[in-house]
């Protein structure tokens, strides 16, 4: 069952588990594909297994913000569970990967008649909501420095390596902030040793540190998560990092 790795499918029945697979198609996930548009329809839904994908609100003439990411944790295509046929956000490729895939109508079909995973499911797009609501409120109020905390981990949490491929102008795209803020907060942060960053390539040396100087919303997506889609897999409190929380299950 390892190459099942997304942690939703995990979750659901083992009789819809191997129905909904059936379905499924393996892709590739190529660094910075984009994977759908506001306002258009969706034709496919994906359930990552490597990789991530970051979600982005789109502004007419200003630059996307990522208000959302996914991974292994997740799918891209929550609103398909509400019925909601378009986009309302730009999905783009973070980390390269692979992911299970399936056509919008196969998959709607498959989900009403398939109560384990609605039920996982629709926890899963309360806990997005909940993931764009705390973006929104770190944005507003807290600084550089700990948001970009925030961000590494949530990048590392879903990259299943220590080193991804990242630029200074990607992330500051991303935080909704200039680049040389980004350069001058991920600087300090080299400094105390936490990371390394050299030619577009960034490792996470030290991540209790990246831990101790990140806002509280990691520890709020962190909570969230635990109370939402944890409990479901019988999961306790004392597992308190999504990546440890998806190898265990993994076990």
């Amino acid at each position: 069952m390892a190459a099942v790795d997304n942690h939703l499918i995990r979750l659901i029945s083992r009789t819809e588990r191997r129905v909904l697979l059936g379905l499924c198609e393996k892709v590739p996930l190529v660094l910075s594909k984009v994977l759908c548009v506001p306002g258009e329809p969706t034709e496919h839904v994906y359930f990552p297994v490597e990789g991530f994908i970051s979600l982005v609100a789109m502004v007419e003439g200003h630059p996307g913000l990522e208000v959302g990411m996914t991974g292994r944790e997740g799918m891209l295509g929550a609103h398909v569970v509400l019925g909601v046929a378009n986009a309302p956000v730009r999905a783009v490729v973070q980390g390269p990967g692979w992911a299970w895939r399936l056509t919008t109508k196969v998959f709607q079909r498959q989900l009403a008649i398939s109560p384990s995973a609605k039920r996982v499911l629709d926890r899963y797009v309360s806990l997005l909501m909940n993931q764009f609501i705390t973006s929104s409120i770190c944005l507003h109020y807290h600084e550089i420095g700990p948001r970009l905390a925030r961000w590494l981990l949530m990048s590392h949490d879903r990259a299943g390596s220590d080193r991804f491929s990242m630029t200074h102008e990607f992330i500051a795209r991303m935080l909704g902030t200039r680049r040389v803020s980004v350069t001058l907060a991920a600087g300090l942060l080299q400094q105390e040793g936490f990371i390394e960053y050299r030619r577009g390539n960034l490792w996470v040396l030290d991540r209790a540190g990246l831990e101790g100087t990140a806002c509280d919303c990691y520890d709020i997506d962190r909570q969230s998560y635990l109370n939402l889609l944890g409990r479901v897999a019988g999961i306790s409190s004392g597992y308190v990092r999504q990546r440890t929380v998806l190898h265990r299950i993994a076990r």
